[in-house]
């Protein structure tokens, strides 16, 4: 599997173009800022077809790139179905000024977490995983041993649960169940800060050897 990382936008989101070594069909996750970057490194990349555009979640540093990546790749957009509104009226939900504007979406795939999604020769699980936002999800490429954990888990951090629909107890669950279903030699490609695996943050996030204290 070939995962190239772009960090795009004031809030240093990570997007993620996910394809099998050399395929020229690929996935793009959380498109959230700098549009034409994105489209300009699919074409270095010589990807032909984007199969997808998948979303962890709708905060905005995630999905304000949606519209015009989907448009200029036909690809379909995959939401969560708790999150979809907040796609398809982006502006109403950008919490602080200054910050787009952004072009609404309405998705064309809702997951709501328990899907097997097959896309451009990966196979993807989707795993609900609110904390950070009410309807977040995570997408696990097992026989890649791959997680793309969105805002959920990152290197030496979690999830903030102080925006609309926040949770710390939901988001703590939600690890436990990430940490207890996919081993440690996975790697984690979160959507801020650096790439990680599951092992080394169980061993040395402050957060998860809090979790598992209790």
């Amino acid at each position: 599997m070939d995962v190239h990382g772009l960090t795009v936008g004031p809030l240093a989101e990570n997007c993620f173009v996910v394809r099998r070594d050399g395929a020229a069909e690929a996935i793009v996750v959380d498109p959230g800022d700098e549009a034409e970057r994105i489209l300009s490194a699919l074409r270095s990349l010589r990807i032909d077809t984007v199969e997808a555009v998948l979303l962890t979640h709708t905060h905005f540093d995630h999905i304000g790139a949606v519209g015009p990546v989907a448009r200029a790749t036909g690809a379909p957009v995959y939401c969560p179905r708790i999150e979809r509104d907040v796609l398809a009226h982006i502006m109403d939900y950008v919490p602080w000024r200054g910050f787009g504007p952004f072009e609404s979406y309405e998705a064309d795939v809702l997951v709501d977490g328990g899907e097997t999604l097959e896309l451009a020769g990966l196979t993807l699980d989707v795993i609900f995983t609110p904390g950070h936002s009410p309807g977040h999800v995570s997408y696990s490429i097992n026989d890649e041993l791959g997680l793309l954990s969105g805002d959920v888990l990152f290197q030496g951090s979690v999830g903030r649960v102080d925006l609309p629909g926040g949770d710390w107890a939901t988001l703590e669950r939600s690890i436990a169940r990430l940490l207890g279903a996919l081993p440690d030699e996975t790697r984690v490609y979160p959507g801020h800060m650096g790439e990680t695996t599951l092992g080394r943050e169980r061993a040395t996030n402050p957060f998860l050897q809090a979790l598992a204290g209790r």
